[in-house]
C-alpha cells in the first residue's frame, strides 16, 4: 500500500478526508460483528438436525455427529494451515485471526505477523521467555487454557466435566507394558498407585486462540507412549458436556512415567482441526494418517530411546505441540493431603500452580 503524502493546499486535505472514509465504516461494520467470528465448526454440524426436528441431545443426534466425517476434515484444514501466504495477503489474513480469538500478539516472541508464511506457524507461535512464570510449586499448567474438571478420580472414573463420567482404564489403556503379569489385578494396582496416595486428575482446554504448545508440569521421567487413533470430534466445553466417554473417543497421545510420589501421566487430546500433535524428540509419532485404524493402539518405549530412566523433563521443559486447539489431561500419584489451587473454569496460563501439599 502506497503511503500518501500530504500536500499544501486544499487538494492534499480533501485526499486525507477521502482516504478515512472507508477505514471508518469498515471498523463501525466490523464493532456490529459478534466477538467470535469463527465457531466451533463441528458444532455446527448439529444444525441440520435441529432443523429436523431432532434435539441435539437425542441419542440420533449423537450418533450422527460421532460420524462426521471430522478426521478427514481435519486432515484437509491442516493442508490449508501449511499453505505459504504470499507476503501482501499475510497481515489482512492473520490479522483476522487475532482479532476473532482475541490472540495477544505482545507476549509472542515475533510480533510481526508478516513474519508468519502461514496460519500454521501462528497456531504455533512461541512466547517470549519473560511472557510465563513457572511456579516453584511441585504441579504447574503444562498449558494456556481453561479448566474444565479437576479433583480426585473415583475408583478408576474420572469425571469428563461435572456429572460425566468416563473409565481411566479405557483412556489409559491396558498396563501390560509395565508388567504383563499385573493385567489381572484391578486398574489402580496396574498403575502401581500406593495405598496411602491418591490419584488427581486435572483436565485443561485450549480455545484456539491460545498458546498452543505445552510443557512439562513437573520434574518427572517419561517410560512409555501410547498412541491411540480415534475421532477428531470437538472438545469445547459444550461438547463435554453433551457427549459422554469424549476423551476416551478422540485420538490421543499418552505419555506415562514416573514422578516423586509415584504414577504421572500427561495424555494430548486431538479434537477437530487438530488432527496434529507433535512431542518434541519423538520421530516415530504420526497423528491423523488415513491407515490408521480406530480401536487399535501404538506403543512406544522411551525407556528403549533414552535409557533405563526414560526421557527425563525438568518443570516448565518444552514437551509438545497442537494445531489449533485441544486438551491436555494430567494423571497422577500423590499424597492424599494434595489440594488443588484452581476451580472448575477459571482460566489458566502455563506455569500456573495447580495445587499443593
Amino acid at each position: 500500500m502506497r503511503k500518501s503524502t500530504n500536500h499544501p493546499g486544499g487538494g492534499g486535505q480533501r485526499s486525507r478526508r477521502w482516504l478515512s472514509v472507508p477505514r471508518l465504516s469498515i471498523r463501525r461494520r466490523i464493532g456490529q460483528l459478534p466477538p467470535r467470528i469463527l465457531p466451533e465448526h463441528s458444532w455446527q454440524l448439529l444444525k441440520p438436525l435441529a432443523k429436523a426436528g431432532l434435539s441435539p441431545s437425542s441419542r440420533v443426534s449423537k450418533a450422527v455427529y460421532c460420524r462426521a466425517p471430522t478426521r478427514l476434515l481435519s486432515r484437509l484444514w491442516g493442508l490449508v494451515n501449511e499453505v505459504s501466504l504470499p507476503r501482501w495477503l499475510r497481515r489482512p489474513l492473520l490479522s483476522m485471526y487475532v482479532w476473532a480469538f482475541s490472540v495477544n500478539m505482545a507476549e509472542a516472541e515475533i510480533e510481526d505477523l508478516n513474519r508468519y508464511k502461514n496460519l500454521g506457524e501462528l497456531f504455533r507461535r512461541p512466547l517470549k521467555s519473560t511472557a510465563r512464570v513457572i511456579s516453584a510449586h511441585n504441579v504447574v499448567s503444562p498449558c494456556d487454557g481453561r479448566v474444565l474438571h479437576c479433583g480426585r478420580t473415583r475408583g478408576s472414573q474420572i469425571e469428563q466435566v461435572k456429572g460425566l463420567t468416563y473409565s481411566l482404564e479405557n483412556f489409559l489403556g491396558p498396563q501390560g507394558w509395565r508388567e504383563p503379569a499385573n493385567i489381572s489385578l484391578p486398574f489402580l494396582q496396574q498403575l502401581g498407585v500406593r495405598p496411602a496416595n491418591r490419584l488427581f486428575h486435572h483436565v485443561i482446554y485450549l480455545a484456539p486462540g491460545d498458546y498452543h504448545r505445552f510443557h512439562s508440569p513437573t520434574d518427572w521421567s517419561i517410560q512409555h507412549r501410547r498412541h491411540f487413533p480415534g475421532t477428531l470430534l470437538s472438545v469445547s466445553p459444550n461438547i463435554a458436556r453433551w457427549m459422554p466417554g469424549l476423551f476416551c473417543q478422540n485420538e490421543r497421545v499418552v505419555l506415562s512415567g514416573q514422578w516423586q510420589f509415584g504414577f504421572f501421566s500427561l495424555t494430548a487430546v486431538g479434537a477437530t482441526n487438530v488432527g496434529s500433535i507433535r512431542i518434541y524428540g519423538d520421530k516415530e509419532l504420526h497423528t491423523n494418517h488415513s491407515h490408521h485404524v480406530k480401536g487399535k493402539y501404538h506403543d512406544h518405549s522411551y525407556t528403549e530411546q533414552h535409557g533405563p530412566s526414560g526421557l527425563i523433563l525438568t518443570k516448565g521443559a518444552p514437551l509438545g505441540e497442537f494445531n489449533f486447539g485441544s486438551t491436555i489431561v494430567l494423571v497422577f500419584e500423590a499424597p492424599r493431603h494434595f489440594k488443588f489451587h484452581t476451580k472448575d473454569g477459571e482460566r489458566i496460563f502455563m506455569g500456573k500452580a495447580l495445587g499443593s501439599f
